[in-house]
């Protein structure tokens, strides 16, 4: 007979009651008595738990013994029957087989453990309802994401991740060689070394699938790139990692107003997704990190998002009488505390913060006609601040070339980009959501390491 998964136990026991079935996975956790034992199975399709009562005289003591332990793996065949929480269902265990032992020394014996803890051991922090959560959330949000792209026309563009431009200019980037560590050493000078290497020149890991999107879209319309980015910023906060997931959609003969309602649309459209598709998975993330979660992703779908203007945001930071641990100016960029400020004490509701200074922006931002600013924009929300970075793009190829040459950048490095703004230029506009902070928005976990199978932070590769 083949097993059942346990959500379709716990989601259609009705169907089941009274029927012989098998499902497998791990015991979560065991009750002992003298006549009865109660396992907790989990098998990964479910938060919940599937609990398998056992008449401990109709089965092997030796072998129950070791089936009673956190982390075994079991194979149970029994009867559907109506458990005693109304509503639910859980199994009259007939057999038990253990599939795999699970020694004392298994870590996750206690019902709690920190988060910090779990990092340490992450291919079994898995196993808990954290990440049981987490990782279903996370399915559930990537998924909505391609809904929302697909069922409003845009093609999904696979761009490279191994790429000889840097797309934020900032130099943060992963070099990818063939090379040993001696062969800098062996070279006479760095010409002679990456003559030598794979590429014949300098290639890393790409920050930003943007500039090769940007490519697709002037063919293609609109179109989306979702994939892994990765950056070598030094950095130890919790926002931050050296590996993360991004979406970028890019599409032509749109300004910013066009990609600001975009913006808003797809975030409105995957909010509402997961609070639709993944109740539990909410209500158990409101309990244990955040509460109000759900009544705080209700309100970003119901809200009409603000737009500010960035002048009007510094007046607003400058006339409150909130002591800012990092100084307010015409110029600087916005920090954590201040866009949290706006979002949280002032308009109670995502924001978007328009018209930056072209200087604290990258290079490809469309530069507005008072010289000072770029036609950018940044998607602030209460309890994070920024989680997407938005600008309509520079179609002006004098204007992109200068530009590049007061930042000092390669321009051979760019030449296909800058051909974009030669042969059939127009207006176009984009923005990057990373995956890991809107997960961090959605389930209230505060720290990026931990809506990551694995985390890839400086100084950590486990």
């Amino acid at each position: 007979m083949k097993n059942i998964d346990i959500i379709d136990i716990l989601t259609n026991g009705k169907d089941y009651e009274g029927k012989s079935v098998v499902v497998a996975g791990w015991a979560r956790t065991a009750r002992d008595s003298k006549t009865m034992a109660f396992v907790a199975l989990n098998d990964g399709t479910s938060l919940r738990h599937l609990q398998i009562v056992i008449d401990k005289a109709r089965l092997d003591a030796h072998d129950l013994a070791r089936c009673l332990k956190n982390g075994a793996s079991l194979l149970v065949e029994g009867t559907v029957v109506p458990a005693m929480n109304q509503g639910d269902y859980e199994i009259n265990a007939d057999t038990i087989e253990l599939l795999g032992d699970c020694p004392q020394d298994y870590p996750l014996q206690k019902k709690y453990h920190s988060l910090e803890f779990l990092r340490t051991i992450p291919h079994l922090r898995v196993r808990t309802n954290t990440f049981n959560a987490m990782l279903r959330v996370r399915s559930k949000l990537s998924f909505a994401i391609h809904r929302f792209f697909q069922e409003n026309g845009y093609t999904y563009i696979h761009t490279p991740i191994i790429t000889g431009s840097d797309c934020e200019g900032a130099g943060e980037i992963f070099h990818v060689t063939t090379h040993s560590c001696n062969s800098a050493k062996l070279s006479k000078d760095e010409a002679e070394y990456m003559a030598n290497d794979f590429f014949k020149r300098k290639a890393g890991l790409t920050v930003s699938g943007q500039l090769e999107g940007e490519v697709a879209a002037m063919a293609m319309g609109k179109i989306y790139t979702f994939g892994p980015t990765f950056r070598a910023e030094n950095s130890n906060t919790p926002r931050h990692a050296a590996e993360f997931w991004q979406v970028e959609p890019e599409v032509a003969f749109a300004k910013l107003p066009d990609i600001i309602e975009i913006a808003e649309k797809m975030i409105k459209s995957i909010i509402k997704a997961v609070l639709d598709e993944c109740p539990e998975e909410i209500a158990f993330f409101e309990k244990a990190f955040e509460s109000g979660l759900r009544e705080k992703l209700t309100s970003v779908v119901e809200s009409e998002f603000k737009v500010l203007d960035y002048s009007e945001a510094i007046e607003i930071l400058k006339k409150s009488d909130e002591k800012f641990v990092y100084p307010v100016e015409w110029g600087l960029d916005l920090q954590s505390e201040h866009e949290r400020y706006i979002t949280e004490k002032v308009f109670n509701k995502p924001v978007f913060v328009i018209n930056y200074p072209k200087h604290i922006k990258s290079f490809y931002m469309k530069q507005n006609d008072d010289g000072k600013t770029v036609a950018a924009t940044d998607l602030l929300v209460p309890g994070v601040g920024e989680i997407i970075g938005c600008s309509e793009r520079e179609a002006d190829y004098d204007k992109l070339k200068q530009a590049m040459v007061e930042r000092n950048m390669n321009l051979d490095d760019y030449v296909g980009y800058m051909d974009l703004r030669k042969y059939g230029s127009v207006p176009h506009s984009g923005f990057g959501l990373g995956l890991e902070r809107i997960m961090m928005y959605v389930t209230g976990i505060a720290n990026i390491r931990d809506v990551q199978l694995y985390a890839r932070t400086t100084g950590d590769l486990m």
